[in-house]
């Protein structure tokens, strides 16, 4: 992965900084350039993983461990940053499916599992951009239990007749409603929307 990691560069990542273009356009918030992103130099430290199924203490101590992984790993780059993400690359011929990412709103931290080839980039930016925002004090929009979106916040159209299919996801549900029961992963960025739910709790709605 060393070898796809060093291919990376600052245009890999702009479709995301586009993305929020669109959505702060379509939000008629008047940003010309909402967000930047810049990428640090590569970390050989893997931050702590998340406990499985841990209990609140183990996720408390979990928070601190990642808080101080992130203080003693922090590659310099040219303006501070407002929200830190590391991102893990996984060989996709190795691993079939990836554990969940996730990040933290206090620390503005996160750990973001991704294939490391080209061919799965544009949804890894998916994945990134919904970790960014639950740094950004998010909430999922699907059913931890049964994975499905949760009607209407987890919808990018609740208000669509038929309702199904749906054609873009949410990001913070991160699928595309199919039918009350079957959803599809977005291909890329282009296939998702900021709800309206999300965007109150990133405070672009008041």
């Amino acid at each position: 992965m060393n070898r796809y990691i060093k291919t990376l560069k600052k245009r890999d990542f702009e479709g995301a900084e586009s993305f929020f273009t669109e959505e702060t356009e379509r939000y008629e918030l008047g940003m010309r350039r909402p967000i930047t992103i810049q990428l640090g130099s590569e970390v050989n430290e893997v931050p702590p993983r998340p406990p499985s199924n841990g209990n609140v203490l183990q996720t408390m101590l979990w928070s601190l461990q990642f808080r101080w992984f992130a203080w003693n790993n922090s590659p310099t780059v040219p303006v501070p940053p407002d929200v830190r993400l590391y991102l893990l690359f996984y060989d996709a011929d190795q691993n079939k499916e990836l554990s969940h990412s996730t990040a933290l709103n206090k620390g503005r931290i996160g750990r973001v599992n991704l294939f490391g080839d080209r061919a799965h980039a544009k949804q890894n930016l998916v994945i990134a951009v919904h970790e960014l925002l639950h740094a950004l004090t998010a909430a999922d929009k699907y059913d931890l239990h049964i994975g499905l979106p949760i009607y209407l916040d987890g919808y990018a159209d609740p208000d669509k007749q038929p309702r199904y299919p749906q054609h873009y996801a949410e990001l913070m549900c991160g699928y595309v409603p199919i039918s009350p029961s079957a959803k599809e992963i977005p291909a890329s960025l282009n296939q998702t929307l900021i709800g309206f739910k999300t965007a109150k709790e990133i405070g672009w709605i008041k």
